[in-house]
């Protein structure tokens, strides 16, 4: 009984075993269906400047493993001006003399063409030409020749008296004076030297800028001296007016020594082989002894180079006599050899060219007449007699 049972567990055991092994075998042998393709997840990027701003249909490059850089555009160089020819320069300005017109020329003029000319009517002319800014000495002179010219010659008519007038105005005024500025280079090419003096407030660097153009409209080449170490915005000032027209700016530092920069000015003018060097100095108070005396150590520094060709004092034409006053001290300090009066298109008269001269025997040179850059001509004795006058229709 007992291996009849034990003979069945037997059997039992060996048909589950067979039927798990046949089982195994069939699931084994049966493909899994393929699995689908998952879609990729999209890569999340931060957008750039450049993405933001270009549109939703714009075509997409193709990326490249290197950045291209585009160099920045080089600015062309800004054309250099052309300064106006100076020949005739006063001309082309006489009407900016209209206030000295009126107050000399034509005041003149309507006195002398009155039917009788008493006494009270030539102290009326001499209170014309004193008004006029022309100082005592000369007036007397003048008032006495046209008396002398009246009477003798018994000139009446319009254009006789207009004649009269212009031949003794440009008497006084001096037709034969050198008015010639010194700006060749010398024999052995050491650059012709102009200093530029003046008071405060006579546009005394406005006045070396507009004379650097009138030296490169005459076919000079030019090496501006920013000696006016004092004032802040001087150098920017004259520097400026040099790359207008091409003229290289020497400078210093602020504050610094201006003979030392009006040395070294010389010295550039020397190297680069140019015409003319024109040196700005500070503005300066003809009263202030010190100042004064520095102005002297300044020529006296920039001549261990070589003597100084022009000395050009700038006088502010609406100052009257006063700017005579001012004359005298300079003359003192450094020899000049010229006279530049600016604002004469204002409320200048145009009798201070004479007074001026008449004092201090020095001639003018040049003359402001307004504000633009080609507004400072060489002065010429007969146009200012012609602009004083006006034109003869008009009288």
């Amino acid at each position: 009984m007992e291996l009849l049972v034990f003979v069945v567990l037997v059997l039992v055991v060996t048909v589950v075993t067979t039927v798990a092994l046949v089982a195994s075998r069939g699931r084994a042998g049966r493909a899994l269906p393929p699995v689908p393709p998952s879609a990729p997840r999209p890569v999340e990027t931060t957008p750039t400047a450049t993405d933001a701003a270009l549109p939703a249909d714009a075509p997409i490059l193709p990326a490249t493993t290197e950045s291209v850089q585009t160099a920045p555009p080089v600015a062309a160089p800004a054309a250099l001006d052309v300064p106006e020819p100076t020949a005739g320069r006063i001309g082309r300005l006489r009407a900016r003399l209209a206030r000295s017109q009126s107050t000399l020329g034509r005041g003149l003029f309507t006195l002398l063409s009155r039917d009788v000319l008493d006494e009270d009517t030539w102290e009326e002319v001499e209170d014309t030409l004193l008004q006029a800014d022309m100082g005592v000495r000369a007036t007397s002179e003048l008032v006495e020749r046209l008396r002398t010219r009246v009477r003798v010659e018994g000139t009446r008519s319009p254009g006789e008296l207009r004649t009269l007038l212009r031949e003794e105005l440009v008497t006084a005024i001096g037709a034969d004076t050198d008015r010639s500025l010194k700006t060749l280079p010398h024999p052995d090419g050491r650059p012709s030297v102009i200093l530029v003096v003046g008071v405060n407030g006579t546009g005394k660097t406005t006045t070396c800028g507009k004379l650097a153009r009138v030296l490169v409209a005459d076919g000079r080449s030019v090496v501006l001296g920013a000696a006016d170490t004092f004032r802040a915005a001087a150098a920017d000032q004259l520097q400026t007016w040099g790359e207008r027209v091409g003229a290289e700016t020497v400078r210093g530092p602020e504050a610094g020594d201006p003979a030392s920069v009006a040395f070294e000015a010389v010295k550039r003018g020397i190297e680069a082989k140019v015409d003319t060097v024109l040196i700005d100095t500070a503005g300066r108070l003809h009263t202030k002894t010190g100042l004064m005396d520095e102005l002297g150590k300044v020529k006296r520094v920039v001549e261990k180079h070589g003597p100084v060709d022009e000395t050009l004092l700038v006088l502010d034409a609406t100052t009257g006599q006063n700017g005579v006053v001012q004359a005298r001290v300079f003359t003192e300090a450094v020899d000049v050899t010229g006279i530049v009066l600016t604002k004469l298109d204002g409320t200048a008269k145009g009798g201070i060219v004479i007074s001026v001269q008449r004092e201090l025997g020095i001639p003018v040179k040049l003359i402001g007449l307004g504000e633009g850059p080609d507004d400072l001509a060489p002065f010429e004795p007969e146009a200012f007699a012609d602009a004083l006058l006006g034109d003869e229709a008009a009288l």
